[in-house]
């Protein structure tokens, strides 16, 4: 039996009216976007001169199935509302994405991450079908094996410009109440990552399950596997990094001893990233214990962090601040990236020799098995063209580098340029510098125009370089 949670059908039904009617309010030779006030891309982009689409009624839970392990999501549902409703079953999502006020419809259109995707891939993958607004004002239902099953493939990685995801429905996994974790570091890159690709193999390290695989660089000599493991067990002590104690340093330890052990609750565990949007909330001086002792529980997460960003990007905050100190301006080097993981050391050595950034994250993944039926055995999801068999390794590093004169974006497309080299893929969701035919061939290409010619024949959303790229 499905249980309704927060927002019924008839409520969901009502925002899906004010979709449609906003949708048409647009002029015919106006672009369509979204009008929300919060978003979790690094990229600027143009002024919309027309009213937006009103998705205000499609940000809750529609219903979960606790028997069948499935949720129905209206399409801006963030995942901190969707953890919390399936959570009392102890369900959740098969990938939580990082960030609490990532949306479902967000994560799959633009993909998303966390530390069970070496065991269940990518946010896209455990859904069982969309209804997505297209640009021709129609809503469809896309699952692997309809007559839209090529929009089903086709809408991962297409950030809006296929069309936007009105529900989804999604596969739940059970969770226990607790993750027990062991931090175990490494003094060289080459140990990490043979050890991260056994552990992705075996889904076990040292005789123990894997629940959970994440990494950290702080630098060259200093690295760290976190291991996570879910338990039922009560007797050990738990932490708490949501006040004073930050979580990225808890990791860290003397090489000398044997591997940190640590505990979360479940909740706790998956938003342990958010309190200090990893480790980026030291640029807002919220990791200085006189600062934190009196900065208000309720600001230490990544939404309000995204407030004095976008108040630093409209009034150039940072820049006019070292200006005084003498100091340069700044190039955003705020990307996540993915490279093979017999690739990765060649990758993180030649990020730590020119790109003065620490630390950095690092998230195995692969493609579930088997794939969805009808899907294509050699390119499932032909937007962003991971190989089915193959693991790769996702690169986080979010931070600023000093401007390179006369060569605008110069740190970012050397990492583009090397990041191709290494036959990987960087995520669209930051700034970007491809020329367009080097993009298609990336990003889609033909497979991508065909899709765009059949679901949005009069262009009324933006192409994928326009936005990507171009940031319009």
């Amino acid at each position: 039996m499905s249980i309704n949670v927060e927002m019924g059908p008839s409520v969901y039904e009502q925002g899906v009216t004010r979709l449609l009617e906003s949708y048409r309010a647009i002029p015919p030779d106006g672009t369509v976007r979204l009008a929300k006030k919060t978003s979790n891309l690094f990229r600027r982009r143009a002024a919309n001169p027309h009213p937006g689409l009103d998705v205000s009624g499609l940000g809750g839970v529609v219903s979960v199935d606790p028997n069948a392990r499935t949720a129905e999501v209206a399409g801006m549902c963030t995942y901190e509302d969707l953890v919390a409703a399936t959570l009392p079953y102890g369900l959740a999502p098969l990938v939580v994405p990082q960030l609490k006020t990532i949306t479902l419809g967000g994560a799959v259109t633009g993909l998303g991450i966390e530390s069970t995707s070496f065991r269940s891939g990518l946010p896209h993958e455990s859904v069982l079908e969309i209804d997505v607004l297209t640009g021709a004002g129609e809503i469809i239902t896309a699952t692997p094996t309809n007559e839209h099953a090529d929009l089903f493939f086709g809408f991962p990685n297409s950030y809006g410009t296929l069309g936007y995801s009105v529900r989804l429905k999604i596969e739940l996994e059970p969770v226990k109440p607790f993750v027990e974790l062991r931090h175990v570091r490494f003094t060289d890159l080459e140990s990490l990552v043979s050890t991260m690709t056994l552990i992705v193999d075996k889904k076990s390290y040292d005789g123990m399950p894997v629940d959970y695989l994440d990494g950290v660089v702080f630098s060259a000599d200093e690295s760290y596997l976190v291991l996570g493991r879910q338990t039922d067990d009560e007797s050990i002590p738990l932490s708490d990094y949501t006040g004073n104690d930050i979580y990225y340093r808890s990791i860290q330890h003397d090489p000398s001893a044997t591997p940190k052990t640590d505990r979360l609750t479940i909740h706790d565990y998956l938003w342990r990233w958010d309190t200090d949007w990893f480790w980026c909330s030291r640029a807002f001086g919220t990791q200085n214990p006189k600062i934190r002792r009196f900065w208000p529980r309720r600001w230490l997460r990544s939404s309000f962090y995204w407030k004095l960003i976008a108040l630093d990007h409209r009034y150039n905050i940072g820049d006019r601040l070292g200006a005084r100190k003498g100091l340069p301006p700044s190039e955003r080097v705020v990307q996540d990236i993915e490279v093979p993981i017999d690739r990765t050391v060649e990758f993180v050595d030649w990020f730590l020799e020119n790109v003065p950034i620490e630390p950095i994250w690092l998230c195995p993944l692969r493609l579930r098995e088997p794939l969805p039926p009808g899907a294509d055995p050699h390119r499932p999801w032909p937007l962003y063209p991971l190989d089915p068999g193959r693991t790769y390794v996702n690169v986080g590093f979010w931070s600023a580098v000093p401007v390179t004169p006369d060569q605008p974006g110069y740190a970012n497309r050397q990492i583009e340029k090397r990041v191709a080299e290494l036959d990987g893929h960087k995520s669209l969701y930051s700034e970007s510098f491809y020329p367009p035919e080097e993009f298609a061939q990336l990003y889609g290409g033909k497979r991508y125009g065909q899709l765009k010619a059949k679901y949005d024949p009069q262009s009324r959303l933006l192409d994928l370089y326009s936005k990507a790229v171009k940031s319009q």
